[in-house]
């Protein structure tokens, strides 16, 4: 199954000290990490910054290298909808904290793993 994990999925490491793939496995079993391109620059420019965002985007960034990088929709439009796009388009899950994300996704019937308690992570559908 496909997993698509957007910039704050990627920086929850750093920022909640879990690990984000055993977390995800333990919830779907195997799955394939993907990012969109968009999510890739998004972190890259966090990264520039001073302090526990910047850490957080930095390590995030690293953790791009064991994802797939899927074609995103268009660098044209932000990030954010670029996310809710592809998996309107793909289907899968969408690993995210981001509540109007998450709140988009779940209306049009999407799956979402997001954190509970700044412990664990959970599947929420509707």
């Amino acid at each position: 199954m496909k997993v698509l994990l957007d910039a704050n999925a990627l920086m929850m490491p750093a920022q909640f000290k879990i690990d984000l793939f055993s977390e995800i496995r333990e919830l779907l079993g195997s799955f394939e990490p993907v990012v969109l391109p968009g999510v890739v620059q998004e972190l890259a420019g966090l990264s520039r910054a001073k302090g526990n965002d910047g850490a957080a985007a930095r390590l995030g960034l690293a953790l791009t290298g064991q994802c797939t990088v899927a074609e995103g929709t268009g660098s044209f439009i932000p990030v954010d909808d670029q996310v809710i796009a592809w998996a309107t388009d793909n289907g899968g899950l969408v690993v995210t904290n981001d509540r109007r994300v998450r709140d988009a996704l779940l209306a049009q019937g999407i799956g979402v793993i997001s954190m509970r308690k700044q412990k664990k992570l959970e599947i929420l559908r509707r």
